[in-house]
């Protein structure tokens, strides 16, 4: 995968928007010390945090066009592990 695919990740979920950010919050909250981070910045409907040497990483949803469900971006140029470790939480019970 390259640089500018893991600096930017996407994904869906049938989860609601504010049950997304909530789990984010959670999760990137409660990484072990090399990869913990804090909340900088939220809004209804992203939310931001900062970790090791001021990396950011960025969570942001979007509803999906056909109301099934929400759209999760998810960017970080150091963190992209952890990112996409955060996205398989958001899915569906049984989907793996």
């Amino acid at each position: 995968m390259s640089t500018s695919q893991t600096t930017m990740q996407e994904t869906t979920t049938p989860l609601a928007a504010d049950e997304v950010l909530k789990r984010a919050k959670s999760f990137f909250a409660n990484r072990p010390s090399l990869y913990s981070t804090f909340l900088d910045m939220e809004g209804p409907a992203f939310c931001t945090f900062r970790g090791q040497g001021g990396e950011e990483i960025v969570i942001g949803v979007a509803p999906v066009a056909d109301g099934t469900g929400t759209r999760v971006t998810g960017s970080s140029y150091l963190f992209d592990m952890q990112v996409a470790r955060f996205f398989t939480t958001l899915m569906p019970e049984g989907s793996l």
